[in-house]
């Protein structure tokens, strides 16, 4: 497995993503490495805006014998969301997510998960996903993301 050519562009990209992660998901489960429980994703920037990670699925993380849990299959193609929207310097909320279930993924085989902006207009930003094992295409997403906006945030939540 190859991996992705730095160049400054990405190299800038990685570093944005990199300190909005560790302010805005300072202890997430799926990409913090402060989270000793979690899974902590290093999601690399591509040129063309994506991001993506690989890694093996342990057995804690089954939902059906030998299989990932569907909703850590959700888990990862959200995260993988998020981060795009961070190496782009974005912090934005998932606000609506619909993940298409293929094929089921294998515990303790390599899985990539992938993402990329489709549509960004603030502060609706489009996102899709895709989790790939043994080259194929085992769950899709989309999404619709949210900027973060902390004045009116905690009003919500009430």
């Amino acid at each position: 497995m190859h991996k992705p050519i730095m160049t400054a562009l990405s190299q800038s990209s990685r570093a944005r993503l990199t300190a909005i992660r560790s302010q805005a998901h300072p202890f997430c489960v799926v990409c913090s490495p402060s989270n000793p429980l979690g899974l902590g994703l290093d999601f690399a920037v591509h040129q063309d805006g994506s991001v993506s990670a690989s890694l093996h699925g342990h057995p804690a993380l089954e939902g059906f014998q030998g299989f990932l849990h569907g909703g850590m299959i959700a888990s990862l193609l959200d995260g993988a969301m998020a981060n795009c929207l961070f190496a782009q310097g974005c912090v934005a909320l998932t606000a609506e997510l619909k993940v298409r279930y293929r094929k089921p993924v294998i515990i303790g085989q390599e899985m990539r998960v992938r993402a990329w902006i489709t549509r960004s207009q603030a502060p609706l930003h489009l996102l899709a996903a895709e989790l790939q094992q043994e080259g194929c295409i085992k769950a899709r997403a989309s999404a619709k993301f949210l900027e973060r906006n902390d004045r009116t945030d905690h009003k919500r939540a009430g």
